[in-house]
């Protein structure tokens, strides 16, 4: 008798844990296709959809939970972890490994998509001129963007530490990473203008003319370092974000490990580099790698700036050129997986990093 309830209850929850998500795929699947066709107005149409988000995300959490519960303490807690994550993880798949692997896909065939061409995309990106100038450009946005904005955003967590505005220096300087990109490119837009003759709107430009210089077509004349003046831009907006990293991580390190080295007759510049910097390794590595991502990825400021002209185009505006306007979904789609093949090895330091400090 025992052994038959034993059964009954073992049928019960299989068949609950088969027919509660497939439940929950088929209603939330037939209201997403009721939303994609729906005649309803666009405002009341995002209405609802933002509220079936809410109660759709409740209603799942729910019944998966309902479900865990009737199964034993064992496992019960083997079980419910997977049903919180598991959502995120089957959205996160939905969203991120699948548009990923049809990329791959596209990438192996022609504009149309109509012919297998193996590798032959592959190989054009690596022997075109423009492409190659690309992965250049991408290339000294990566060196001198990344190590400029870390070196100044500790140069700045340092001394504004040991300052009396400390506050006001910091708020400064973190002010930029409160625009957008494309905020950003705008401003510097009218900062780099430049026009024939000697009226000048262009900041810089105006400068150049009042000091009895030659104005200059800072992102048009002067190639291949108008590339450099785009990196300018980052290290404004950037900066800020690095020096807060390195001044909440510096404020960490123990003063009385700093006042030893004080007495020990250390000066300012050795305790930096022989105390102070090993401590905080683990956070330059994190914001270095944080920042080489942005930059592998830039896209807004070369756009707005320069439309990827002049010598100045990356992988990202080549990759849009590519894909929409010339409708070539084969270089598009190779253009990016190759940045995903940069970034991997970027994701994967820091994971590594993360795992020896015990945080992954």
């Amino acid at each position: 008798m025992d052994v038959r309830a034993n059964q009954g209850s073992m049928l019960k929850l299989i068949l609950l844990s088969i027919l509660v998500p497939a439940l929950n795929v088929g209603l939330h699947f037939s209201i997403f296709l009721f939303f994609r066709s729906s005649d309803l107005p666009p405002v009341l149409n995002a209405l609802l959809a933002v509220i079936w988000g809410i109660f759709g995300i409740y209603s799942i959490y729910f019944s998966l939970n309902w479900v865990v519960e009737q199964y034993s303490d064992k496992w019960k807690e083997r079980v419910i972890p997977y049903v919180f994550v598991g959502p995120a993880v089957l959205l996160l798949g939905w969203l991120l490994f699948l548009p990923t692997l049809r990329t791959l896909y596209l990438s192996f065939f022609n504009a149309d998509s109509t012919r297998f061409v193996g590798l032959a995309n592959f190989g054009a990106v690596f022997t075109d001129r423009l492409l190659l100038t690309a992965l250049r450009n991408n290339l000294l946005w990566v060196v001198f963007g990344t190590l400029a904005c870390v070196i100044l955003g500790m140069l700045v967590a340092v001394l504004a530490d040991r300052s009396s505005f400390e506050r006001l220096a910091k708020a400064i300087v973190f002010m930029p990473m409160a625009i957008s990109f494309v905020a950003a490119g705008v401003i510097w837009k009218f900062i780099y203008y430049y026009q024939p003759g000697d009226d000048q709107i262009g900041l810089l430009n105006a400068i150049m003319v009042q000091l009895g210089l030659q104005p200059q077509g800072w992102l048009s004349m002067v190639q291949p370092w108008n590339n450099l003046f785009l990196i300018v831009i980052l290290v404004w907006m950037q900066t800020g974000f690095a020096m807060v990293i390195f001044s909440a991580s510096i404020k960490g390190i123990p003063e009385d490990m700093l006042e030893a080295a004080r007495m020990d007759g250390a000066g300012e510049v050795r305790i930096f580099f022989k105390i102070m910097l090993p401590v905080i390794s683990s956070t330059v590595l994190a914001v270095t790698t944080t920042i080489i991502v942005f930059t592998l990825k830039i896209f807004d400021v070369v756009m707005i700036m320069t439309g990827g002209q002049y010598g100045t185009e990356v992988v990202a505006t080549e990759f849009y050129r590519q894909l929409f306007m010339y409708q070539n979904a084969g270089y598009g789609s190779t253009l990016a997986i190759v940045l995903l093949i940069a970034v991997i090895p970027v994701i994967i330091l820091n994971l590594r990093q993360l795992q020896k400090e015990g945080s992954f």
